[in-house]
């Protein structure tokens, strides 16, 4: 009787589980080469609510040749989490927060508008309250999603628009961003991809190497027994265990021109590779890994008068190593 009234808990929280994942606004796409599924955003029942990350372009999974590049890389879950996210993520510099008194506004672009508590400092980490959460338009297409995020404010209002595209008999996924300042301040911020792959569900470690176009240079501040840059790329000299993690918060050696801004993420294990390349160049250049997913964090520069446009592409070529070491 024991026995059978706990296979009947877990039957239930199974099939809870699978209600709520039912209930997460969802779109999946296909180029007929790659398919992969996205997350909408949404205040009421979307999976990221948190306050760093934009809530557009959440990918849970990409497959591609037998390869999948996405997925949950992260133990603990809550909506509001600041890192509880997959796929390739866009976080924007808070916009007004040094000027803002405790009780005012700050803008975090794809995000909102948000409470400033108190007179610390801006950490990411933290959770905030968002008091405006602007206008999200969707619209969707078999191969392609396109998100409109519409913010309007005294100073600063914007469309920030997303498209997420899977090209045409390509195995390429293009990120296409346009900002359009209509607001009365400019605006000017930083924005990076934190690109969470997780290939294969591979550990992180000597099968994976993350390279560039330049010769690299840097310090690891987090890990430097495990990861190290020889030439143009990363390696690592063992698998990271739970708990580790390895960082470099300046890596050197990009010029002033989009060329630099190519990288190639590879795991010599199971054949997968991915390049992902810009028609922006770098202004800063970080890396980040844990046990299931290395991140190379590439930033851009953005600037916006008011009445004018910035826009930047993101593209991403799948691809399958011939010989895998």
């Amino acid at each position: 009787m024991k026995k059978a009234l706990f296979c009947t808990c877990i039957l239930l929280s199974l099939t809870t589980i699978a209600n709520q994942e039912e209930q997460i606004p969802q779109v999946d796409i296909t180029n007929g080469l790659i398919k992969a599924r996205l997350y909408l955003p949404d205040k009421e029942l979307g999976y990221y609510r948190g306050t760093r990350f934009d809530w557009s372009g959440v990918i849970t999974s990409l497959e591609y040749s037998g390869h999948n590049y996405f997925g949950q890389w992260f133990e603990k879950y809550s909506p509001t989490l600041h890192d509880a996210i997959m796929g390739p993520v866009d976080d924007f510099t808070p916009i007004g927060f040094n000027d803002a008194k405790p009780g005012e506004t700050f803008l975090k672009i794809g995000i909102g508008t948000i409470t400033k508590p108190d007179e610390k400092q801006y950490t990411f980490s933290r959770p905030y309250q968002i008091v405006n959460h602007g206008k999200w338009k969707i619209r969707t297409k078999s191969d392609q999603v396109k998100f409109v995020h519409i913010m309007k404010e005294k100073d600063y209002s914007y469309e920030y628009e997303k498209s997420v595209q899977l090209l045409k008999d390509k195995p390429v996924m293009v990120l296409v961003h346009k900002l359009r300042n209509k607001g009365k301040k400019t605006i000017e911020t930083l924005v990076y991809n934190h690109n969470f792959f997780v290939i294969n569900n591979q550990p992180v470690g000597p099968d994976f190497t993350i390279e560039f176009p330049f010769e690299l240079s840097g310090i690891f501040r987090d890990g430097s027994e495990i990861a190290k840059i020889e030439g143009n790329r990363i390696i690592f000299d063992r698998v990271l265990n739970k708990g580790e993690t390895t960082f470099c918060g300046g890596l050197q050696g990009f010029g002033d021109t989009p060329e630099d801004y190519d990288i190639r993420i590879e795991n010599h294990k199971t054949g997968a590779g991915v390049r992902i390349t810009c028609d922006r160049p770098l202004s800063r250049m970080v890396f980040w890994s844990c046990p299931t997913t290395p991140c190379p964090e590439p930033y851009i520069q953005i600037k916006a008068e008011p009445g004018e446009e910035f826009i930047w592409t993101i593209s991403y070529e799948f691809y399958s190593i011939v010989r895998p070491r």
